[in-house]
């Protein structure tokens, strides 16, 4: 196992469809993970969400989140991001983003339609910041 270097994670992040699961802060303190969609764009991990859901309403009490992208087979790796999210209620970069979703997990050919269908009122777009990251390849080496 050895660590991954700052651009080696990135890379990683952003390879393929790998689902990315946030973590956040329930009011009573227990902890609630959820699967995202996310991109990377300017050192920042980029999701949305609905404005009721629970992550949403958790970073609403407590911005601390971390977000954890992991290879399920071998060599195993994973990447954990840790940081503040900063929350974007109507957003200018709501239908860019949600498209750039669209793209890399749905294809090109339905990422505007994608793209328009999520970036409505009440979806917000999530920021969490690239600032501190734990990453190992190699787990098994």
């Amino acid at each position: 196992m050895r660590d991954m270097t700052r651009d080696e994670a990135l890379a990683f992040l952003t390879t393929g469809t790998r689902t990315g699961k946030v973590a956040t802060v329930r009011p009573n303190g227990m902890p609630h993970v959820a699967p995202v969609w996310f991109v990377v764009q300017r050192d920042e991990i980029l999701f949305t969400t609905w404005h009721t859901s629970v992550k949403a309403r958790n970073l609403m009490a407590d911005a601390r989140a971390a977000l954890t992208v992991d290879l399920e087979e071998p060599p195993y790796a994973f990447v954990l991001i840790e940081g503040e999210v900063r929350i974007g209620r109507n957003d200018p970069d709501l239908l860019e983003t949600a498209t750039a979703i669209g793209a890399r997990y749905m294809g090109a050919d339905v990422a505007e339609e994608f793209g328009r269908r999520n970036a409505v009122e009440g979806e917000w777009l999530m920021r969490l910041p690239i600032t501190r990251i734990v990453a190992k390849h190699e787990m098994t080496a």
